[in-house]
């Protein structure tokens, strides 16, 4: 079984970050069910915080975030607990989408199956030159499920279609070509980019991002006059805390 280590960084543009580590290095991070109910637990609890700006998402090492589920607890699952199983990663997964605010991915070596899968829930995805990323579950004799579902609103049908049909395994500028991460940095120099996406998040305004991360959720599920009109119930609530009269009048001041 893993470990789960959550770490608190004071941004200098305000506010908190999380990290949440994932620490089952010797098996490239691979999750058992006990494993997911941890982390899940851990994204629920962090997302908790007032404080926190952002959370990131990593595993320990730099050979995996998380290198998939563990094949060494699934071989002997029966039918009857393979719904409890494949619920637990889902609920990693939601754990991820409902935190309130932004949950970035750092995708350092191998990412795959369910660990792509929690990826690709995150709401940002930044990867160096070693990410190896793929759906290898039909390779084993299993369907991709849960979270893969997410893929085609990423990479489009098409591409994920040969992800979860072949199993292959694609490289990091691959995966940035194909829109499945947001940003690629050179081998070493992965936490140098999320801290730059980090300060650009924390330099905003904190109920902003808050709203914004919901109008993100409700912009998938909504029909397009549905989610316009949230956006429109939405910008009051933004003027009801009083962060845009502050930061407007800062601007201004400064412009002036």
């Amino acid at each position: 079984m893993g470990d789960i280590h959550i770490e608190f960084d004071e941004n200098p543009n305000g506010g908190r970050v999380a990290t949440v580590r994932y620490d089952n290095e010797a098996k490239l991070n691979v999750v058992a069910k006990d494993d997911a109910d941890a982390l899940a637990a851990a994204i629920e609890r962090v997302g908790a915080s007032p404080e926190v700006r952002a959370v990131v998402l990593r595993g320990q090492g730099e050979r995996a975030l998380i290198g998939g589920a563990d094949i060494g607890f699934m071989v002997d699952v029966t039918p009857e607990e393979a719904r409890p199983f494949i619920t637990s990663i889902h609920d990693v997964c939601d754990a991820i989408r409902r935190a309130p605010v932004p949950v970035v991915a750092r995708m350092s070596g191998y990412c795959l199956g369910a660990g792509l899968e929690i990826a690709a829930a995150c709401d940002l995805r930044v990867a160096d030159a070693t990410g190896r990323f793929g759906m290898p579950e039909v390779q084993v004799g299993l369907p991709s499920v849960i979270e893969a579902a997410l893929l085609p609103r990423l990479v489009g049908w098409g591409r994920a279609a040969r992800l979860v049909y072949t199993g292959e395994i694609i490289e990091a500028e691959q995966a940035y070509d194909w829109g499945l991460v947001e940003s690629l940095a050179p081998a070493g120099e992965i936490d140098a980019e999320i801290g730059r996406t980090l300060d650009m998040i924390c330099s905003a305004g904190p109920v902003a991002i808050r709203l914004q991360k919901e109008l993100l959720r409700d912009w998938e599920e909504l029909p397009l006059r549905d989610a316009v009109q949230r956006g429109i119930d939405c910008l009051p609530r933004g003027f009801a805390s009083g962060e845009p009269r502050e930061r407007m009048r800062a601007f201004l001041d400064r412009k002036g």
